[in-house]
């Protein structure tokens, strides 16, 4: 058995955990070869229903609504979705393999071999949410650069490199070195994951179960799934299982800033009058609101978009339930509105710089993810600024 397939045998069930590259032929057929010989009773796959139905209807796109997404909050968790598939899309395409093909063939092995399939692993908009929520400012910041930067790269893997990426040296290394730059993101893309995949399998009827997981996770999911078997942990994971909702502290922090702005202004107040006052308001008016014009401006947006990222940044700042980008991002939609010819090559642009700035939807996105984190840096100045105006 090479070091990509493990075998635990317990209660008498075994669980074959299989683990492949996303983009690698040799997966594919592995997987196949696997379903055939071990002949089990489930095979588990390492997707959830959305990215099935995605990988099955490649003209999902089309459907989409960029004002709808932005309406209810999920500007960063497109932007995400498209630059990951982008990611996985390009290294693909330098193999020509499209991006999880062999969690495609086990389903498909599995249903013409009359095998039951479960889908083991958490939405991924539960696990984008979570990743986001767990972030502050400085740590969306690099979980956005790394992202973009994965995605518009444009180094090219052979082969060789992809089947490199199932070793377990290797993925040791790329582990280590995002738990140094994203601590949280590690956290929630790989161990939570690994937890939750682990339960899954183990909670997936049959004698004989066999699970078809990315290599990364291969390490993880065992340890989780010998301790599950082991009694030393539990095989519940409703507490990552979903995105938390904020209670008492968590949810009065962001009201904090706005406070704090109003007690500046407040201290300006009775320090020096109306007029003392006016002034903070309007230095701080003008550090937010142009920093998100910039970050518009950046985008190309519209200059409508750049207009309404001036002047709506400080209704997102005082307001914690609107996001600073909406507006620009709503701004952008409407003077330029997605065609139907952005929406049949979104695939496409998203694999490039050239292509995220041509697309109408994905623009829309920049404006939106460009100006919000402005508006922020914009805010972060402006305390300082401020107090050095007061006390200074």
């Amino acid at each position: 058995m090479n070091q990509t397939t493990k075998r635990i045998e317990v209660g008498g069930r075994t669980f074959i955990l299989l683990g492949t590259a996303h983009v690698s032929r040799e997966s594919v057929d592995e997987v196949a070869a696997a379903i055939a010989s071990e002949k089990p009773d489930r095979v588990c796959v390492e997707l959830d229903a959305d990215r099935l139905r995605a990988m099955r209807d490649e003209r999902g796109w089309h459907e989409l609504d960029i004002v709808k997404v932005l309406r209810e909050g999920k500007g960063f968790l497109l932007l995400a979705n498209l630059v990951l598939a982008s990611f996985q899309r390009r290294m693909g395409a330098d193999v020509g393999v499209k991006p999880g093909a062999e969690m495609r063939a086990a389903v498909e092995a599995a249903e013409a071999a009359g095998v039951p399939t479960s889908l083991v692993d958490r939405p991924i908009q539960v696990t984008l949410r979570r990743a986001w929520s767990k972030n502050g400012l400085w740590g969306r910041a690099k979980l956005i650069a790394t992202l973009l930067a994965s995605a518009f790269s444009d180094e090219k893997l052979t082969a060789e490199d992809i089947e490199g990426l199932k070793d377990r040296g290797a993925m040791d290394g790329m582990m280590d070195e995002l738990a140094g730059y994203l601590p949280t993101v590690k956290e929630v893309l790989i161990d939570e994951r690994d937890r939750y995949l682990a339960s899954g399998v183990w909670n997936s009827p049959g004698d004989t179960v066999l699970a078809v997981l990315g290599a990364g996770h291969l390490p993880g999911t065992e340890a989780r799934l010998r301790a599950i078997a082991s009694g030393a942990e539990s095989a519940n994971v409703e507490d990552i299982a979903e995105v938390a909702q904020k209670r008492g502290a968590s949810r009065v922090t962001g009201y904090i800033f706005p406070v704090l702005l109003l007690g500046l202004f407040a201290v300006g107040f009775f320090t020096g009058g109306v007029r003392a006052s006016g002034e903070l308001i309007l230095r701080w008016f003008l550090w937010n609101g142009s920093l998100a014009a910039l970050g518009a401006i950046l985008a190309l947006g519209h200059p409508v978009a750049v207009i309404a990222s001036f002047v709506f940044a400080p209704v997102g700042t005082v307001n914690p339930l609107v996001a600073v980008g909406l507006f620009s991002g709503l701004a952008q939609a409407w003077a330029r509105k997605p065609r139907v010819s952005d929406m049949e090559s979104l695939s496409s642009d998203a694999t490039g710089l050239r292509g995220f700035y041509r697309n109408r939807i994905t623009r829309v996105l920049l404006v939106f993810m460009l100006s919000s984190l402005g508006g922020a840096i914009g805010n972060l100045i402006a305390v300082p600024a401020l107090l050095g105006r007061i006390f200074g």
